[in-house]
């Protein structure tokens, strides 16, 4: 899949129609975007990622879900990104489109494909999409709606931070960050590799299995199943809606605290107090507390899921305790079965031997003789050999895996979990203080009392927050509800899986009912399989690519990509096998790492997209920088375009190295402050036409 060329019309500084080509001339797969601060180049990421994900860029950047919040909301954030020129001179709309080439759509022919995403800020009622194969607008795709083909057939939003990114902002894939981030991460590495698609399609093999099932039940398992499964619709639309309703309610907050804010610089305007700036400062630092206070929620909450297990703790431990020794009696019965079959094979030998006696052995004096036998050759042979427990209760069917997790569980729980609860609940109270006390040095700096302007604001500040708090504690009881609702959704999907496996087909679909369950079953080893291809492949990828990239040769010796059920953790050892806390590298071996899991993501992925890369060069020396020049950006991608700043973010001499890989090279030209345009020129001269 290739970019053959992106339209930007109206959107903030591109006044305007404005058309880049960006098809490369095989086998230069790079093309740069140059130009100096504020005249576009993060704009043009942007306007990419609005291009594709409308709304849900928030979800591919932090950075777009800041803004967007701070806007007061993505209606309000997408309005201002008209042209102000534009605006002015009376126009309502603005689009981006992006047309592809060498694009495989499943069922589908397709030489180019074009996505049109418009905004009219005078309507307002939302974005709008289209989208053209082959100059034609397809019925199949309108039916299953732009948002959702562009999620499934061009790029997922989950994945999307690896191929358009900030390069001086993916360090956040290195830093130690909360559980949360860590599971969107994984889902993310998951999605990216591949072994998403093949999760979903077990789990379409096996709905399709219990489908069938269903055609043989009894009348009375046919009106269980209906019950369960009006029961599940019932609570899937109820965890839905109050999913929607949370979603209006953060839109409402984000735009009643963007009011409250903008009344609150009033009172202390009016209250002379203090300037302007260190109002702006002190709201700053209470947005950076609040988001703070938030992802400590958000860390606590998610080690309230290991709660219950901590306070089963002694259960879990005698569990686990069973468990080893039901491994060992296994191990045990095993070895013991060995032991058994030679003493037999040599008792049946002296046997043999005795037949050819010319005399006869008394029965008694034959059987002393074989049980001591058997116990020497035990004793002599076999010593290391465990007694196999007569009495043992076997209690669980526990796999090695569940083994192994149920004992990684009884390990964190042991050290981690209780050390992270109490630090986080004392930075929970310690922010919380923090943030009362700088609220209550804000509201301490509205003065005139008694003035009626400043009583309105006040009232309407305070009408304001008080709608936050209901909003906030509405927010925390949907999600209650959502958790008890969904507790029950699972309690009623597995009744009605456990109804329909139990359900007997008959001889006519038996064999397509084994061949479906052997199906599932060697879809299961396969994904097993395949997770530890994957997992192998990317270890190396990310140790060859820290290995290339980095200076410091033996500092990363070994990389462990942990697949444990949906958790994907991605581990760095030094050569004594030391563990090496990806928050502990300072930012440029940050970036360097984030840019070497970028590399080997990209690779590993079954997905072909184009990699646009933002600040390419920032936080790396002059080793670092020359190595990302001449082996991460010529191979990354087919199509790789870099937004660099020219001198600053990337010198003449690394330029020169990468010269050869450069297909077309652009300046972006600002006319005047509101207007910024495209100009091409020839790779050779780019540093020439800057000046």
């Amino acid at each position: 899949m290739l970019i053959k060329e992106i339209e930007i019309s109206d959107f903030r500084i591109y006044q305007g129609r404005n058309v880049i080509n960006l098809l490369p001339d095989d086998p230069k797969n790079i093309i740069v975007i140059s130009g100096k601060n504020g005249y576009g180049k993060t704009t043009f990421l942007m306007a990419l990622v609005w291009c594709l994900y409308g709304r849900q860029m928030q979800l591919v950047d932090d950075l777009y879900k800041k803004e967007i919040e701070e806007s007061g909301g993505y209606g309000k954030y997408i309005s201002n990104s008209l042209n102000r020129l534009s605006r002015y001179n009376g126009e309502t709309e603005f689009s981006v489109g992006i047309t592809f080439v060498d694009i495989d759509i499943p069922e589908i022919p397709c030489e180019e494909l074009r996505i049109i995403r418009s905004f009219n800020v005078e309507t307002s009622t939302g974005d709008r999409v289209e989208i053209y194969i082959d100059g034609q607008r397809n019925e199949l795709i309108d039916d299953a709606k732009p948002d959702a083909f562009i999620q499934d057939f061009i790029l997922p939003k989950e994945i999307a931070k690896f191929f358009l990114f900030d390069a001086e902002k993916i360090v956040s894939l290195a830093e130690e960050t909360t559980d949360t981030h860590r599971k969107y991460l994984s889902r993310a590495y998951s999605q990216v590799l591949g072994i998403q698609k093949y999760e979903d399609l077990k789990q379409s093999l096996i709905q399709a299995q219990r489908r069938l099932r269903e055609e043989f039940a009894s009348p009375s398992e046919k009106a269980d199943l209906a019950q369960l499964k009006a029961d599940v619709e019932k609570l899937t639309v109820e965890i839905q809606d109050k999913q929607s309703k949370i979603e209006e309610c953060r839109e409402l907050i984000v735009e009643n605290r963007q009011e409250a804010s903008q009344l609150q610089a009033a009172l202390i305007r009016a209250g002379s107090q203090i300037t302007v700036e260190e109002l702006n400062q002190m709201r700053q630092e209470e947005v950076s507390m609040e988001v703070k206070l938030e992802e400590i929620k958000g860390s606590l909450r998610d080690l309230y899921e290991e709660v219950p297990f901590a306070i089963a703790g002694r259960q879990l431990v005698s569990v686990s305790r069973q468990l080893d020794r039901e491994a060992e009696q296994r191990e045990a019965l095993h070895r013991f079965s060995g032991v058994e079959d030679k003493a037999n094979q040599i008792l049946d030998d002296l046997n043999k031997a005795r037949e050819k006696l010319d005399f006869p052995i008394e029965y008694r004096t034959q059987e002393f003789y074989n049980n001591t036998l058997k116990k020497l050759i035990k004793s002599h042979f076999f010593s290391e050999v465990p007694e196999v427990a007569t009495d043992f209760e076997k209690r669980h069917e526990f796999s090695d895996t569940e083994r192994r997790e149920l004992q990684s569980l009884l390990n964190n729980l042991n050290t981690s979990f209780k050390e992270a609860f109490r630090r986080l609940t004392g930075d929970y109270n310690q922010t919380r203080n923090e943030l009362h006390a700088l609220q209550r040095r804000i509201r301490a700096a509205e003065g005139n009392q008694e003035d009626p302007t400043v009583a309105e604001y006040r009232t309407r500040r305070d009408r304001l927050e008080a709608t936050i708090t209901d909003l906030e504690q509405t927010i925390s009881e949907l999600e209650r509800e959502i958790g008890r609702a969904e507790m029950e959704l699972e309690q009623k999907e597995t009744k009605v899986a456990n109804l329909q496996d139990k359900i007997e087909v008959s001889d006519q679909v038996k064999a397509k009912d084994e061949l479906t369950k052997r199906l599932i079953n060697n879809l299961n080893t396969f994904i097993q399989e395949f997770k530890q291809q994957k997992k192998a492949s990317l270890e190396e990828s990310i140790l060859e690519g820290l290995t290339t990239l980095m200076h410091k040769k033996d500092f990363i010796h070994r990389v462990e990509v942990d697949i444990i059920g949906e958790d994907i953790e991605i581990l760095l050892y030094n050569s004594r096998e030391e563990q090496i806390r990806k928050g502990s590298l300072s930012k440029g071996e940050q970036q360097l790492y984030a840019t070497a899991l970028l590399k080997g993501m990209v690779e590993e992925s079954e997905t072909e997209f184009p990699v646009f890369i933002d600040s390419p060069m920032q936080k790396f020396d002059e080793d670092h920088a020359a190595n990302i020049v001449r082996f991460f950006y010529p191979s990354v991608a087919e199509q790789v375009t870099i937004f660099p700043l020219i001198n600053k973010e990337m010198t003449k001499g690394e330029y020169d190295m990468l010269q050869r890989f450069v297909s077309k090279a652009f300046l972006i030209d600002n006319y005047s402050e509101d207007q910024s345009r495209f100009k091409e020129v020839a790779p050779n001269q780019l540093f020439e036409a800057v000046k």
